[in-house]
């Protein structure tokens, strides 16, 4: 199948592309280079052994959407295009609301006019009305608390309500936390602009000296050590449960809302102590004020996953340091941008 992957170029992206060649996919990337490099597709064409079609371009943007479809055929799509940082979004929802939503739109206008069969959209657990800190179920209460995962609800319901519409494509709704780890190659990794938003790039450039110390947003939260708890899943194991949903609405052309996680979760600290561990550096953290928007325990259920896939996410926290870190090593300065 030609299959569209928006956000090919980001951390994400990169490795799904992967997965899907190795199913003998032909995938085509589209990216505007806000969060990501071109610099990715070297090492990409290498580890997919052939050439790979990059096209630059912003999909929250009309005309280019529609350009983009006019000249290409595709039959699936693999949604990840989107900004994604919490503290961010708090501090400017308006880029988050316009770019995740007009993204989303028109995609989805595009697909439901086109004959696109499967759409996977990657969106957040972050969505469930945040409770008790035990695993979030499908059915449970959605409840966004900040910009971000307001935007990823809203863009769950675009593609739900178009998909229901007799426009003849399939949704994957696919919920998930903290992407974590690395290519086991260590050839492609987590490489965002800037300063990281995320936990695993931070410790990693901590590691080599690009940062100077990670500061903990807390440490008074009822939690076992007093930082927060996250559910983190591996690249690899995330990817094959996205190829495995878009082979389950190509084949049961139903569609699907799932969790995709371990519903194990690791406190800041459990994650520092292991990466600290992979890498055998010491890191320096300090304590800082509580972030606006962040929960204390999110972590994900994802047994129904697993009973409609047949798929599991089998790699855990010391191997997705190790890759990681195996990543940060060969690339102490990333890509480039």
């Amino acid at each position: 199948m030609r299959i569209l992957v928006t956000g090919g170029t980001g951390y994400i992206g990169s490795h799904a592309v992967l997965a899907l060649i190795a199913c003998g996919h032909t995938p085509v990337l589209v990216d505007n280079l806000c969060n990501s490099s071109r610099q990715v597709l070297t090492p990409l064409r290498e580890l997919a052994g052939c050439e790979l079609e990059f096209i630059e371009m912003d999909v929250s943007q009309r005309d280019q959407v529609q350009a983009l479809f006019a000249a290409h055929d595709f039959q699936a799509i693999l949604h990840f295009a989107g900004l994604k940082s919490i503290g961010q979004s708090v501090q400017s929802p308006e880029i988050y609301y316009r770019n995740n939503l007009l993204s989303t739109l028109n995609l989805a206008e595009a697909s439901a006019s086109t004959g696109v069969q499967a759409f996977v959209f990657s969106s957040t657990g972050t969505v469930y009305e945040q409770v008790d800190g035990q695993p979030f179920r499908e059915d449970d209460p959605l409840g966004p608390i900040n910009p971000y995962s307001r935007s990823k609800w809203m863009c769950e319901n675009i593609l739900q309500d178009t998909s229901q519409s007799g426009s003849g494509f399939h949704l994957a709704n696919l919920r998930y936390f903290n992407p974590a780890g690395a290519h086991e190659s260590g050839k492609i990794g987590e490489n965002p602009t800037g300063v990281p938003h995320n936990l695993f790039p931070f410790l990693g450039q901590l590691a080599t000296g690009r940062q100077d110390v990670l500061t903990i947003h807390g440490d008074t939260y009822p939690t076992p050590d007093g930082t927060g708890v996250r559910d983190y899943i591996h690249i690899l194991d995330l990817v094959e449960g996205h190829v495995a949903a878009l082979d389950y609405m190509l084949a049961q052309e139903q569609s699907i809302t799932l969790n995709l996680g371990t519903g194990t979760g690791y406190s800041v600290r459990e994650v520092v102590a292991a990466f600290e561990a992979a890498s055998g550096q010491k890191l320096t953290c300090e304590i800082g004020p509580v972030r606006a928007g962040d929960v204390v325990i999110t972590l994900a259920n994802a047994d129904l996953a697993h009973q409609v896939l047949n798929w599991r996410a089998s790699r855990r926290l010391a191997q997705m340091c190790t890759d990681h870190w195996r990543w940060q090593k060969q690339n102490p300065d990333g890509f480039g941008h």
